[in-house]
């Protein structure tokens, strides 16, 4: 087995930390010869990236979940992709796989890093890029929050805000299939007619056209149960206002607080987790890893059967890293946003 001397790895660096929204500024591009993987490694040919909003909290100095990227390193992403080289039995050359790839045309895994990439084989037939929103990471954190956090019961209203995104999209269908009345928060007449119309939530209110706190009222009149919460600020605190006793709230994301030079805005209805004895609860999705396999198979089911929709937004060029991660901040993307790295 050898690698193609002509290969190059083209890759996407953080070159300093951003204050505010990142500019292209913050990015360096670099290139380097592809190398063979050693005893028990893989090479893999980026196809797929995934972009999500905790990219911007990776690119912060300071203590989080998950340590920052460093200054001058490769900038952290899952992707899916195809093996093209191996010295491992349980990776064929010709495999594709699911796998911490980070933004490069090409990601050389040596064996001890293999688990911790999270490496595993997919099957292209669900289609490449739903492996990255329904039975990816977003479909994984919307799942593992609803149903370990929310605990969602038949009846129950459930509310979730960025109901057009990855994670949103997620958490509305499997909240109908589990019997509860779901309601999404989402920006723009298109999202909000998509998710009622092609995912079956019971409604939709359109942040960008009125008063959020009169249209929970409208559709949520006798209080909101769950609420799945991916936005953080003014509209989590609409919420709380109208949350019912034993209330769950999700928190998953803040995307309108990952900009900010200010310090983050902190709810200022939290009382009402006192009035309605309810509970507010963070979900990191790495704390279910071991699971993955028991929400893939839940969730794929799903989609065989037409039960679940997967949507993503995909834009095309390696190129295009700096900008195409804004759309996510600016509210640009229709679905799970997804960088095209390479075509088979």
């Amino acid at each position: 087995m050898s690698t193609p001397t002509t290969l190059t790895n083209h890759q996407v660096r953080l070159a300093s930390r951003p204050v505010g929204l990142p500019t292209r500024a913050n990015w360096s591009f670099s290139s380097e010869p592809v190398a063979e993987p050693g005893p028990g490694g893989v090479l893999v040919k980026t196809l797929f990236l995934s972009l999500d909003p905790a990219m911007r909290g990776w690119m912060n100095e300071g203590k989080s979940y998950i340590p920052p990227v460093e200054i001058g390193a490769v900038m952290r992403a899952s992707g899916v992709g195809k093996v093209i080289a191996s010295n491992n039995p349980a990776f064929a050359v010709g495999d594709y796989v699911n796998a911490g790839l980070d933004v490069q045309e090409y990601c050389l895994i040596p064996e001890a890093q293999i688990k911790r990439s999270g490496m595993f084989k997919i099957d292209a037939r669900m289609g490449l890029t739903s492996w990255l929103n329904v039975l990816g990471m977003p479909g994984m954190t919307g799942y593992f929050g609803l149903m370990d956090v929310g605990q969602p019961k038949p009846g129950e209203t459930v509310v979730v805000s960025g109901a057009a995104g990855a994670v949103g999209q997620t958490v509305g269908q499997i909240a109908r299939l589990k019997g509860c009345r779901v309601v999404g928060i989402a920006g723009g007449k298109a999202k909000c007619d998509w998710v009622v119309q092609e995912l079956g939530f019971d409604a939709c209110i359109d942040y960008k056209a009125g008063d959020v706190k009169a249209g929970l009222k409208e559709h949520c009149p006798k209080g909101v149960d769950i609420y799945f919460d991916n936005v953080g600020g003014d509209i989590l605190d609409a919420v709380l206002t109208r949350i019912t006793r034993g209330a769950r709230i999700i928190i998953c994301g803040a995307i309108s607080q990952y900009n900010n030079t200010t310090p983050v805005k902190g709810p200022a209805n939290y009382l009402s987790l006192l009035v309605n004895r309810a509970r507010m609860e963070g979900i990191v999705v790495f704390d279910y890893a071991d699971r993955y396999p028991q929400a893939i198979a839940e969730m794929a089911g799903y989609l065989k059967e037409g039960k679940m929709k997967s949507k993503e937004d995909v834009v095309d060029g390696l190129e295009n890293f700096p900008e195409t991660l804004l759309k996510l901040f600016n509210g640009e993307n229709f679905g799970k946003l997804v960088l095209r790295v390479a075509k088979e």
